[in-house]
């Protein structure tokens, strides 16, 4: 964890910049492509500093913080799109009983109720599984949509249709409109008899075909959330009808006609379970914060010798009324919270350190370990993180070490059993291992770089897989082994714009092995297919550092056109104030990406890149849709006693609306909504002739758009 009170406000923006891309990166892998590479001890250590970061320095908070985000993004998956109506949302975690203990004291404060007033809680175990949302029409199942990002899921209609556990059909009692929300999974007897399974087909297939068997490259699933995602993101149905597939409710999205059965959440939850949808066998009422951890201790002591993996336990408010007056965050309820279970561990032995060369240079150092079972899944590879976690943790090859996780990741290092014996420590290498060029790490940061830029054929490899990669350019056909072969092959020497000049190369690659007419035609249209990309994944895909898919967006939608933002950016570093100004007036932009957007420019192999590649593709302006709202892009003060909700209530109402809500009246405000007992700051606002509405006005506003 960042010691806070030893950071500056650049070092603290440097930091919140870097969570949030390494955060984002995380979740994309884990959401998006099934394949995590920390655990989720390490996850939540990220988002707790992060957290943490953002409470000391609020002004810093960034545009693309991890608390604004939710799951990963579909666009690459190749099942279609399903928008939906009513945003499918994450949990916040508590890692420790006083969390759970503040999270009931908050939602007392939120609500302003007496201390003698009960705040009951639903509790229930947390299956790690794929989040699913499940659609009614006229009592028929019409659409089933895993999250994706919470906006954009991908349908699963007809894979879902093979799940026993759902109903095709609810009883006349049910609303017309029922959205069903829940988690499908898959239990731990299943999955060891699927994998099973697919070693013996191996095994059969390669005696058929006459062929030693190999069970080193038989694919298996690491662990049953990944066998019940690989198994229901299937373009062939019949493949997750073949797979045993459970699901479990926790929930609801849009409701019509007729209403929802009951005022609570645990009345709603059995409402579901007569209705013939499982819901979990551990869902209780608890009546204080001591209820809810005897039921976290209860399920904690049961978690081993129940069927399917959880990782924690949920706790909800149960009044619904409640529950909408405690409304979201950005990317999570006010009135829910997921209690952690503590990760796991295991002993092992540390038998060599690897070193991985990335796009900007940066030096990985993964330890190879001799293959050890934590939780239920074989693993044999460890991040190190970087030179200084090597040395805090005092590793070398041959060392016994504790790994823990808590999912289907390479696992963190937690302790070095034989760190006092005698023995050398490890050298971390100070030339890179790809080119031999000096690494070194820059003034305030621990991560070693090479320092040969694109001479270095790893970061140039590496940047070409980051500008075809799902979040940028979108390639369907360029993965890292195809990228290897026609860099190998002197076809992309110049960098990413020589992807479009690949059709020189059309008649030379039908003489390569693998490659047919079918499957070099469709790589080609698919590079045709990106001659107007959208400029955000552009920018994007170009590998600037500290420009993220979320910064990229931000620059995107402030100047429209990337000459746009270039100008900007070469005026700025050369000293122009005013166009240094005009970057720092983007949310989200801070000192850190002016210097980086400067620096790029600065280069001339950087512009000779740039320039090449705007040779050969043309990004239309950027251009933003926005919701339309009496309030959006306002910034609004609340000022005086609010008698209808408190204070945070307001402002989370202004938020969600696409309004900033403001501290001080100032020039800059554009409304101010006082109620009774509003003094200095109404007086303000009407020497400066600001608009003053009251709370009635207020709450017209919010009904308005509804």
């Amino acid at each position: 964890m960042t010691d806070l009170l030893n950071l500056s406000e650049a070092e603290a923006a440097n930091r919140l910049m870097r969570l949030a891309r390494e955060i984002a990166k995380h979740n994309r892998l884990y959401h998006a492509n099934d394949a995590p590479e920390i655990s989720d001890a390490t996850f939540d250590a990220l988002v707790r500093e992060n957290n943490a970061l953002e409470a000391a320095f609020p002004h810093l908070v960034r545009a693309d913080s991890p608390n604004r985000q939710v799951g990963a993004s579909v666009a690459a998956s190749a099942l279609a799109k399903v928008r939906h109506e009513k945003r499918m949302m994450s949990l916040d975690n508590a890692f420790a009983d006083e969390d759970v203990e503040e999270f009931v004291a908050r939602v007392r404060r939120y609500l302003a109720l007496p201390e003698d007033e009960p705040v009951m809680m639903t509790a229930e175990d947390k299956i790690d599984g794929l989040s699913l949302s499940i659609r009614y029409e006229d009592r028929k199942l019409v659409r089933a949509a895993t999250r994706g990002d919470g906006e954009v899921g991908e349908d699963v209609t007809p894979n879902v249709r093979h799940i026993d556990d759902i109903p095709q059909t609810l009883p006349q009692d049910a609303p017309d409109v029922m959205e069903v929300r829940g988690e499908v999974y898959m239990e731990k007897a299943a999955f060891l008899a699927l994998n099973k399974r697919l070693m013996d087909e191996a095994r059969a297939a390669a005696d058929t075909r006459g062929e030693t068997f190999d069970p080193e490259g038989v694919r298996q699933f690491a662990n049953p959330r990944n066998a019940a995602a690989g198994s229901l993101r299937q373009k062939d149905a019949s493949v997750t009808a073949s797979r045993p597939l459970r699901f479990l409710a926790h929930g609801w999205g849009v409701v019509s006609g007729g209403g929802l059965p009951a005022d609570t959440q645990f009345g709603v939850m059995k409402a579901l379970e007569r209705w013939k949808i499982p819901v979990s066998p551990h869902l209780v009422l608890c009546e204080s914060s001591a209820a809810m951890l005897a039921q976290y201790r209860a399920i904690q002591h049961q978690r081993a010798d129940l069927p399917y993996d959880i990782d924690g336990v949920v706790y909800k408010v149960d009044r619904l009324d409640w529950q909408e007056r405690l409304g979201f965050v950005a990317k999570a309820p006010r009135w829910a919270i997921a209690h952690k279970f503590p990760a796991e561990q295991a002993e092992t032995t540390l038998e060599a350190i690897d070193i991985q060369v990335g796009r900007t240079g940066k030096l990985t150092p993964v330890g190879r370990l001799k293959p050890v079972t934590v939780g239920g899944v074989v693993v044999s590879n460890v991040t190190l993180h970087n030179r200084d976690e090597i040395a805090r943790l005092g590793v070398r090859p041959g060392d016994r070490i504790i790994v823990q996780r808590a999912g289907d990741v390479i696992p963190q290092v937690v302790d070095n059993l034989t760190r006092d014996e005698a023995r050398a420590p490890y050298v971390f290498p100070d030339h890179c291992p790809e080119c031999g060029s000096e690494a070194v790490a820059e003034e305030g940061e621990v991560d070693v770089r090479c320092t040969a830029g694109l001479i270095c054929p790893a970061q140039r490899i590496e940047r070409l897989n980051h500008f075809v990669s799902r979040a940028a350019m979108d390639i369907d056909g360029l993965g890292d082994k195809t990228v290897r072969e026609f860099f190998a092959l002197g076809w992309l020497e110049q960098g990413p714009a020589d992807i479009f000049r690949l059709k020189r190369h059309r008649e030379a690659l039908l003489g390569r092995e693998g490659w047919k007419e079918k499957s070099v035609d469709n790589l080609l249209k698919a590079i045709e297919d990106r001659r107007e990309p959208d400029a955000a994944r552009l920018l994007f895909g170009l590998g600037i550092r500290h420009v993220g898919a979320v910064t990229a967006r931000d620059l995107m939608k402030a100047f429209a056109t990337l000459p746009a933002l270039r100008e900007t950016a070469e005026a700025a570093h050369a000293g122009d104030a005013a166009a240094r100004a005009r970057l720092l007036a983007i949310d989200g932009i801070g000192e850190v990406v002016v210097e980086a957007l400067g620096d790029f420019f600065h280069e001339d192999h950087n512009k000779a890149i740039w320039d090449d590649l705007l040779g050969e593709v043309s990004p239309p302006p950027y251009v933003v849709d926005v919701k339309a709202s009496a309030v959006s892009g306002k910034t609004i003060v609340f000022t005086g006693k609010l008698e209808t909700m408190s204070r945070d209530e307001a402002k989370a109402q202004a938020e969600a609306l696409g309004a900033r809500a403001a501290g001080s009246v100032s020039a800059a405000t554009d409304l101010v909504v006082a109620g009774p007992g509003a003094g200095s700051k109404l007086k303000k606002a009407a020497e400066l002739g600001i608009e003053v509405i009251d709370e009635a006005a207020w709450a017209e506003i919010v009904r308005s758009a509804g």
